[in-house]
This record gives structure tokens, C-alpha cells and sequence, in this order.
């Protein structure tokens, strides 16, 4: 599914130069359930961006499905980001002016499906993640762990081939952190989409199939359980 190769990424501030990734190289499998895992400045969350189409590598190579990432002009990367990604923030991210059913269905409706199809789908997905009679409320009325199964379904609901998730628990406690990833981890199972996660919660670690361990933009450990 992802295929990467000797990625690097260095950042600039004025004088100061970051080397965020250092050659990094790595084979992800159509779905895995996968934690990229490590300290604040490991790289995770670049590589994660990279995978994303939300940031661009200095050098080396990553292919999505045989779709070189690196050959794809701004608007390309846009459309695949559409087409075959789906994101979630461990911040919700969700339009707060917009019910439940409407943060959901929005990602359908900028693919172009139609009104009818798209409200069946946003339906089943939230019933799906457990949100069924709550369609109609706004961000503001519901918990954190609420917000974070409409960020889900958002995700899910177009059936993306990658799901990313940033730090999906880091504003949850433990208990509704672990439904959220138990919620993950059955979405992965019934859409088979590839989930990987940037995290450094121990929890979100144990649940992952597959945990890539990096340190100063340097795969240290890839254990598969």
C-alpha cells in the first residue's frame, strides 16, 4: 500500500537548521494497524504529514498504490488528499457552526456525491460509532470523546484506503481513549482501511498491530505482533 524510501526533511528557523527525518525507509501493508511511535522531535509526525500530502520530503521517494507522491503538482496532492486519505486530529478539528450529520457529510458532499447517497452513508456512519440521535448537535453540545467519534466518522465515511490519526487520545481521558481505539480498531477491521497513528501514548501503542519506533528522524525498532 505505502512503499517509502530514504526519506529526509530538514526544517529551517533563521539560522537554525532541524534534520526531522534521516533517511528513513518503510513498507506499510493495505490494513495494517500501525503506530509510529517516539519523544516530541522523533519525526512521527512528520513522516506522518508526508504520507498525508500535508507536508513534502527534501528527498528520497514515497509511492501510495503505486502513486509516486513526489510527482504530484499542489492541486494533484489535493485530489489524491480527497480521494484516498482520511484525518483525524487529536484537536476534533470539526466546523463548529455544523451539526454532527453536517461535519460528516461535508467531506462527501466535496466529493461530489449525491445529496440522498451521502445522507444515507453519514447516517450509517454514525450509528456505526455510536452517535445515532445525536445528528442534530452542534460540536458544542457533545463531550470530547463525542467530538472525537464525528472526527472518526468524518474520517471514515468515505472509505479512505489510509486513515491518519495525530495523536487521536491526547484530550481524552484513559477510559474514553481506549473506546475511541477500540472504535478504530473496529472501524479498521470492517473497512479494512490502513490506520496509522503518530503517537507517544502507551495505550494507543498496545493496540496497534505494528509499532515503528523512531528517535532523532531514525527508525530505531519495527516490531510486528
Amino acid at each position: 500500500m505505502i512503499a517509502i524510501r530514504n526519506l529526509h526533511k530538514t526544517y529551517e528557523a533563521g539560522d537554525t537548521k532541524v534534520k526531522a527525518l534521516r533517511g528513513v525507509s518503510l513498507d506499510i501493508d493495505k490494513g495494517e494497524f500501525l503506530s509510529l511511535a517516539g519523544p516530541s522531535g522523533s519525526g512521527k509526525t512528520t513522516l506522518l504529514n508526508i504520507i498525508g500530502c500535508i507536508d513534502a520530503a527534501d528527498a528520497g521517494e514515497i509511492t501510495i498504490a503505486g502513486e509516486s507522491l513526489m510527482s504530484l503538482k499542489a492541486d494533484q496532492q489535493a485530489a489524491f488528499r480527497r480521494d484516498n486519505l482520511g484525518f483525524v486530529f487529536q484537536s476534533f478539528n470539526l466546523i463548529p457552526v455544523l451539526t454532527a450529520f453536517e461535519n460528516v457529510a461535508f467531506s462527501l458532499n466535496l466529493m461530489g456525491v449525491a445529496d440522498a447517497e451521502a445522507k444515507e452513508l453519514t447516517m450509517n456512519v454514525l450509528r456505526d460509532v455510536g452517535l445515532g440521535g445525536m445528528e442534530d448537535r452542534r460540536p458544542s453540545r457533545l463531550s470530547g470523546g463525542q467530538q472525537q467519534r464525528v472526527a472518526i466518522a468524518r474520517a471514515v465515511v468515505k472509505e479512505p484506503a489510509i486513515l491518519l490519526a495525530d495523536e487521536p487520545t491526547a484530550n481524552l481521558d484513559s477510559e474514553t481513549g481506549r473506546g475511541i481505539l477500540e472504535l478504530m480498531k473496529k472501524m479498521n477491521e470492517k473497512y479494512q482501511s490502513t490506520f496509522i497513528f503518530a503517537t507517544h501514548d502507551s495505550m494507543v501503542m498496545d493496540f496497534a498491530n505494528r509499532l515503528v519506533q523512531l528517535h532523532d528522524g531514525v527508525i530505531q525498532d519495527d516490531e510486528r505482533r
